[in-house]
């Protein structure tokens, strides 16, 4: 079992968000863990982007994922982003994913934004598009991702 939380009310999970984060996205990018620990500190102010959820089993992280401005430099005027979306390995599988993108999607809309975008590569297409995602772009950037929309 887990719960979707805010993560102003979870800040004590920042430390492993950060490493898997960091980890999984940034680590060639020239930022060290801290930066991403720090980046973090913007996600506290309850009605503005970024903000973040974490999926947790009591004190256990299960997983985590922002709602940021923008996710991709080739497109800055899509706002806001699902972005940064991490499940641990164990727990994968188990609806932890889409419960923590629908929190994020959910928060846009009381945002008031009608529309949510994300990018992944392309082998992850099919389970967004299982998940309400509807394909944007193709081909974008240097690594060729997929834009995809959440009418929220």
């Amino acid at each position: 079992m887990y719960s979707i939380s805010d993560y102003r009310d979870c800040q004590s999970h920042g430390p492993i968000i950060a490493e898997r984060v960091w980890t999984a996205w940034w680590q060639d990018s020239g930022l060290k863990v801290g930066d991403v620990l720090e980046h973090l500190k913007e996600m506290t102010n309850p009605h503005a982007l970024p903000t973040g959820f974490v999926a947790h089993d009591g004190d256990a992280y299960v997983g985590s994922a922002f709602l940021i401005h923008c996710d991709l430099e080739e497109r800055p005027h899509y706002l806001p982003w699902v972005a940064a979306l991490w499940v641990e390995e164990s727990r994968r599988r188990s609806g932890v994913a889409r419960a923590l993108m629908q929190a994020a999607t959910k928060r846009a809309a009381e945002l008031g934004h009608e529309t949510c975008y994300l990018c992944c590569e392309a082998s992850l297409e099919d389970y967004y598009l299982n998940c309400g995602w509807t394909i944007l772009e193709r081909g974008v950037g240097k690594p060729d991702l997929t834009v995809l929309t959440y009418k929220t």
